[in-house]
């Protein structure tokens, strides 16, 4: 469990950083279908992204930590999870977006639930002990 744990937040981490820095520094032209939306959108892409580049390092301190914090992992797992609900509402509102999001809100709703189940995970091995 504790394996499983540390591997899917360092996963997560470091696709955090990686996405965040990709759309950083593309703006709108990282998102498919977006290419025309303009300086606001695009303004709006880069902060976002710097946030969401913040949230992988987060992901990254939190799994460095010995023993890692139960309480850090449910709050980012629940930031996900909020996550995933906001693309639920976006579709209930507007529709189907590009094919590639739908994936994400899956993996959205479905991680946040295993985080929450591994969240004491390493905690219990270190009382164990």
């Amino acid at each position: 469990m504790v394996k499983l744990l540390r591997w899917l937040s360092w996963a997560m981490g470091l696709a955090c950083v990686a996405i965040g820095v990709y759309h950083l520094a593309l703006g709108i032209d990282s998102v498919p279908g977006e290419a025309a939306a303009g300086a606001t959108v695009d303004s709006r892409e880069r902060f976002y992204n710097a946030i969401f580049l913040g949230y992988g390092l987060a992901w990254i301190w939190a799994v460095r930590q010995s023993p890692i914090p139960s309480k850090a992992v449910r709050w980012l797992a629940g930031i996900m999870l909020l996550g995933g609900v906001g693309r639920v509402l976006s579709m209930l509102v507007h529709g189907q977006p590009h094919w590639f999001q739908v994936p994400l809100t899956a993996i959205e709703l479905v991680l946040p639930p295993v985080y929450f189940w591994l969240a004491t995970a390493d905690e219990r091995r270190n009382v164990a002990r």
